[in-house]
């Protein structure tokens, strides 16, 4: 039921059969990524889309994630990217660098290709708190990636028609 008289609002789509999806991986903080990985790519296939429409990448570490994004994003073949990884806090300022420049990146990637990314880069205090969240992380991630790819398909489609 739309909110508003005379006023066209996109559906919400998690239909992700047909999606190519591209996901790259931190290997730092192994235990917590690979639990995301787990989750994301349960909840892609749970959407529907299929072991040969995804493709996983595995880096050192969160700020080579955007990278990786950005060339499988300019390769036309991903409809939506999953960042993945892990910043956990140490003792040094090193958490917010790796935190605040990983995350802006792949925002700029996003931004920069027009392909969507959903950004599951923990950042952490903790290695108890990662493990916490990384399920659910993961799970999100994959629903973000399907809506966003959906999302912008009826936008194309319907601004085109204007």
């Amino acid at each position: 039921m739309p909110r508003f008289d005379n006023v066209y609002e996109y559906p919400e789509s998690l239909h992700g059969t047909g999606l190519k999806v591209g996901i790259v991986m931190s290997r730092f903080n192994q235990d917590v990524c690979e639990g995301l990985l787990s989750a994301a790519v349960t909840e892609l296939k749970r959407l529907g889309v299929a072991d040969a429409d995804m493709q996983i990448c595995t880096v050192p570490g969160a700020l080579e994630i955007p990278l990786v994004l950005q060339t499988l994003a300019q390769s036309g073949k991903v409809d939506a990217l999953v960042a993945l990884g892990a910043v956990i806090r140490g003792e040094t300022y090193h958490f917010e660098v790796v935190s605040n420049d990983a995350c802006r990146a792949v925002m700029e990637v996003q931004l920069h290709t027009g392909i969507p990314v959903a950004n599951g880069i923990l950042t952490c205090e903790d290695d108890d708190q990662a493990l916490v969240r990384m399920q659910q992380k993961g799970t999100d991630c994959a629903q973000a990636a399907v809506e966003m790819a959906r999302l912008l398909e009826q936008v194309k489609t319907r601004t085109a028609r204007l």
